[in-house]
């Protein structure tokens, strides 16, 4: 069992994200972004910058956050899936470089695409393709519960599950993304996912834990739903509940903090004046995580 994170949430640059996994006491980074980049995007010089300063401070990477299959490519879109295969492709000879096994990756975007008999058949084959290029290159295919099309409800996630028994795909637990989103299946008006109903239809398959907390808000102009991000346990996700279950079932395997309180990578990254919020509050989150694991 170790303990990694998101550390583009406590900075940009790489010296920065070793800074503060440092200041947390920890010897894993989850890479994910590197100046804005994604770690499969940067050039070959700055990978190559980004090993030596790993080497350096004797920080290790656990796993790839990559954009492979994410909410933001279309799966009825082809070059988004040739997109995806790319990305996948070219991260292989870096996770090689690294000693990294796992990537993240989804099923494509959901909004906009119904959920048919023939859309999941088709997203599956992609997702299948994409497994069988980790198979023949030694890494796994880590899928998460995010924005994408087999997370919009349990039982498609369990359909993704038991459809692809490959040893070079498994399940990548994100404990807060089910804060308020519909279970899409049956007749509507849908009930709401919880995170606890998500982690029993992955548990038997989850290689990986991504640590997200946060309570759902209504946006008072719009009258839309959204997430206020918390501290862990302190929000809708059930931590405890889940972080017993997961001991009591043996797992071993990695905890990754995103505590998207001050920065949302994929929103406001970068803004200056949330530098040094960031930082610390990256390091407050990893602190306070660690008090709540060996709490329970």
């Amino acid at each position: 069992m170790y303990f990694s994170g998101f550390a583009d949430e406590a900075g940009a640059s790489i010296d920065v994200q070793i800074k503060a996994t440092k200041e947390a006491g920890w010897k894993y980074i989850e890479l994910r972004n590197i100046d804005g980049v994604n770690i499969t995007d940067i050039t070959d010089e700055a990978f190559d910058t980004v090993c030596q300063k790993l080497s350096d401070a004797d920080i290790r990477v656990n796993a790839f956050g990559s954009n492979v299959a994410n909410w933001g490519k279309n799966p009825l879109v082809e070059a988004d899936f040739v997109r995806s295969c790319e990305e996948l492709r070219r991260a292989v000879p870096r996770m090689k470089a690294l000693g990294v096994s796992y990537i993240r990756g989804m099923s494509f975007k959901a909004a906009g695409v119904p959920i048919t008999k023939e859309n999941t058949a088709a997203i599956l084959d992609k997702v299948k393709k994409l497994v069988e290029i980790c198979e023949d290159s030694g890494i796994v295919y880590c899928h998460e519960n995010c924005m994408n099309y087999f997370s919009q409800s349990y039982e498609l996630m369990e359909q993704l599950s038991d459809a692809i028994p490959s040893k070079a795909f498994a399940l990548l637990y994100d404990s807060g993304n089910q804060v308020y989103k519909d279970n899409k299946m049956g007749p509507q008006p849908y009930e709401k996912q919880t995170a606890w109903g998500m982690y029993e239809a992955m548990r038997d398959r989850i290689v990986h834990v991504h640590i997200k907390d946060g309570v759902p808000v209504r946006n008072e102009k719009t009258g839309e739903m959204t997430d206020h991000f918390t501290f862990a346990g302190e929000g809708n996700a059930d931590l405890p509940r889940v972080l017993r279950d997961l001991k009591a079932r043996g797992y071993d395997g990695g905890y990754s903090i995103e505590p998207h309180m001050v920065v949302v990578y994929h929103e406001d990254a970068g803004r200056e004046d949330k530098r040094r919020e960031q930082f610390e509050n990256y390091v407050a989150y990893a602190k306070k995580f660690e008090e709540l694991f060996y709490s329970i």
